[in-house]
């Protein structure tokens, strides 16, 4: 805490008076007591001027020292009970003395000085550890920002405290001494990063990174620049922590949130695929069992036979889209042989295929990969699916799987009207359709690709897209090999 000038004044004098006084118990010691030398008078001077230097400071012992020459020179150098001096070698040994005593009093008031500073760098080195104790044992279910004032307050015997959260706008306050009016001069501090001195008030900014985040008021208290860098990067680390457990809670949130959202879908398609499965079976059953039936009925029996296979991929699809983004994925992998696992995807899109050729065309000895086949043939279908929907009538769609590096890329190829390079990466968002093509008579969610390539991530894979405007786009899969299929 800072002293107030009129004490100090007063203290001072009183010392300057007590070292007068000591300068003369010496003379009256070393006159009328012992009845010494000069040269014994001298030291005893010296000494006691030493101990003033140590104990009090500079001003008090170059105080003693002109008294301790001037009753030198008065009592002890001849001729005595006069200031002068009748040999000229005592003026040389007057104004050595003088000059001793004030060097030792230098000296003794820098010790004394450096003594006082390692004293001060102790104490503020103990208070910011207690600080950063304090801070790492702060109580999460309270404020941060009001325990760290507090215990700034505290620790640092500092009446007043205020601490400003750039972030949240809140003032924290600490101490008995309420600054009032202070969050203005906060604010200011924080945007300017500036800091503000008007004794005995100090605000600065708090920085992190460069940037500043918040600013710390202090009132009453006085700190090296060292000690202070420290406490605001402490406090700077205070706000962060709060900040990044707020990001950890909002966090865990949403992944409670999507682990409900993940079980409530399930539920829910649970629900549909009994009925979805009931109509399939009784549209297949109409389509291959009733020969007989109008052509008008026919057709119909078709959309409903259709329409429930869309149906159900869009269940299966919202399920899987809730179990990735939950996490829920569990990777039941077996070693698959590519072209086999290609040959059952296009199989089951002939029918789909309204005269479009699918065209499969696997390296020769591909190594096979270590992936779930559920997963990975429901990432195939996607890539297909959206080929041939996007494809003009009578165009081939080209499946090409090769040998590229430590992986297996599989190129699904279309003629359709290309990607920019500026949608390529943005067609993988959830629910995001090209515009121009978004209820253009195109079906679909806008899950699809998304699902394809987080299942594709999920096996340590990737989807990208190779594509030129106007001449079709080409969908690359990438699977790692294992290590034990790789050729040495």
């Amino acid at each position: 805490m800072r002293v107030r000038p009129i004490t100090f004044v007063l203290r001072l004098v009183f010392r300057v008076a007590a070292s007068l006084l000591l300068v003369a118990a010496v003379t009256f010691l070393c006159r009328r007591v012992f009845s010494v030398n000069a040269t014994t008078a001298g030291f005893a001077y010296l000494l006691g001027i030493l101990a003033i230097g140590s104990t009090w400071g500079l001003i008090e012992s170059v105080a003693a020292s002109v008294a301790a020459m001037l009753c030198f020179n008065f009592f002890f150098l001849p001729p005595v009970g006069m200031f002068t001096i009748s040999d000229p070698q005592n003026w040389v040994a007057l104004f050595a003395f003088l000059t001793t005593a004030l060097v030792a009093s230098h000296l003794s008031d820098r010790e004394k000085k450096q003594a006082e500073e390692a004293k001060g760098r102790q104490q503020e080195t103990e208070q910011l550890y207690a600080l950063s104790r304090s801070i790492l044992l702060t109580d999460p279910s309270q404020s941060v920002g009001s325990q760290a004032a507090r215990h700034i307050s505290e620790i640092f015997d500092c009446p007043g405290v205020a601490l400003y959260d750039a972030k949240t706008a809140d003032v924290f306050r600490g101490g008995a001494e309420d600054l009032l009016e202070i969050e203005g001069k906060l604010k200011q501090v924080a945007v300017q990063g500036n800091n503000f001195v008007e004794p005995p008030l100090f605000v600065a900014a708090i920085l992190l990174g460069g940037q500043p985040i918040g600013s710390l008021a202090l009132k009453g208290c006085s700190l090296s620049d060292g000690a202070l860098q420290a406490l605001l990067n402490l406090v700077a680390i205070a706000l962060e922590r709060v900040r990044m457990e707020e990001a950890a809670n909002r966090a865990e949130a949403a992944r409670q949130s999507e682990e409900f959202k993940s079980t409530l879908l399930d539920a829910i398609a649970h629900e549909f695929k009994t009925p979805l499965t009931s109509i399939k079976a009784a549209s297949t059953s109409l389509l291959s069992d009733s020969p007989a039936l109008s052509p008008q009925f026919r057709e119909l029996a078709a959309i409903i036979d259709e329409e429930t296979d869309r149906m159900n991929q869009l269940v299966t699809e919202a399920v899987r889209m809730s179990q990735i983004d939950a996490g829920k994925i569990r990777l039941e992998r077996e070693l698959l042989d590519i072209p086999q696992l290609l040959a059952r995807v296009i199989e089951n899109f002939e029918s789909q295929a309204a005269g479009r050729s699918l065209r499969l065309n696997p390296g020769a000895n591909l190594p096979r990969v270590s992936a779930d086949p559920d997963l990975l043939l429901l990432a195939l279908r996607q890539l297909i699916d959206n080929a041939l929907k996007y494809s003009p009538p009578g165009s081939p769609i080209g499946v090409v799987a090769d040998l590229e590096g430590d992986r297996v890329v599989i190129r699904i190829h279309d003629r359709g009207p290309g990607i920019p390079e500026r949608e390529r990466e943005r067609i993988f968002d959830k629910f995001y359709r090209r515009s121009g093509v978004a209820g253009a008579g195109v079906p679909g969610s806008g899950l699809g690709l998304y699902i394809a390539r987080e299942i594709l991530r999920t096996h340590g894979g990737d989807l990208w897209i190779e594509s030129e405007p106007g001449e079709g786009s080409e969908f690359c899969v990438g699977l790692p090999i294992p290590k034990e299929g790789r050729t040495k």
